[in-house]
């Protein structure tokens, strides 16, 4: 081989080495260099060790069944909370049914008068008192905002997607609801938003700059809702997640091809 035939190798053997493969943006992420995040099958939400949580001032009966991986339905229906969801500070919220009550119901509980905790007489933001306003056919999902679907490390990663873009971008909803966490109780996901979009449907907007909707909100689709912030990497990104009756499922057999 010549001296010019093996300089064209080396030239060419160089390239290739130098070649990556890019991350797709969010308009075009259906195409084969995307990156797929596995399927949510599996993951670990906190551990009930108790069988109860204490409320806190900024609990919401949304926020507990989400920190634990719950569908609110059921610990509302164990706990014979009444279908506004009133809860107090000091309150012991129950995160397994009892004995009694061993039957998981599907339907919004029967309203009840909740005892309040001696000396917390002031509840908990009652503040979600619309009938649901979606049936699960005719929800039509958006991107919440656009940039590239980047793998992450956080321990929320594998619940959703994680989406980068650039600190203080607008952040929108995903489809029309109800807003039912506005906060940052939550560990690991910042500020945080949670819609409820009807009975079988919540999604979440994490690791917010500002947040510009509180609890009891209405919503629109495309609504903003907030800016985007940084992870605690120190990483500007939106962690968004949608849920099934509690469980998180992958995002992107919902949401549309483009953005």
């Amino acid at each position: 081989m010549s001296d010019k035939q093996i300089l064209i190798v080396f030239f060419i053997t160089f390239l290739c080495s130098c070649t990556s493969t890019s991350i797709a943006p969010v308009d075009s992420r259906r195409t084969s260099d995307v990156y797929n995040p596995a399927p949510v099958t599996s993951y670990d939400p906190e551990p009930v060790t108790k069988g109860f949580h204490e409320v806190l001032q900024g609990d919401t009966l949304y926020s507990i069944s989400w920190r634990y991986g719950l569908d609110y339905r059921n610990v509302a229906s164990w706990n014979n909370i009444s279908g506004n969801f009133l809860i107090y500070p000091g309150q012991r919220i129950r995160l397994i049914p009892n004995a009694l009550n061993s039957t998981v119901s599907k339907i919004e509980p029967t309203p009840r008068k909740v005892t309040p905790v001696p000396n917390q007489s002031t509840p908990i933001r009652p503040r979600e008192r619309v009938n649901p306003i979606l049936t699960q056919q005719n929800i039509k999902w958006k991107w919440p905002t656009k940039g590239k679907i980047i793998k992450s490390n956080s321990p929320i990663a594998q619940k959703g997607l994680d989406i980068s873009g650039t600190y203080g971008q607008e952040i929108q909803t995903a489809a029309e609801g109800i807003v039912v966490y506005s906060g940052s109780g939550l560990l690991g996901y910042g500020k945080l938003i949670i819609i409820k979009h009807n009975d079988t449907f919540l999604s979440a907007y994490a690791h917010n700059q500002v947040m510009h909707v509180k609890e009891g909100d209405k919503v629109i689709s495309d609504q903003k809702i907030g800016t985007m912030g940084k992870s605690t990497k120190d990483q500007s990104l939106l962690h968004f997640e949608i849920r099934k009756e509690g469980k998180p499922v992958d995002p992107l057999q919902y949401l549309p091809i483009s953005s």
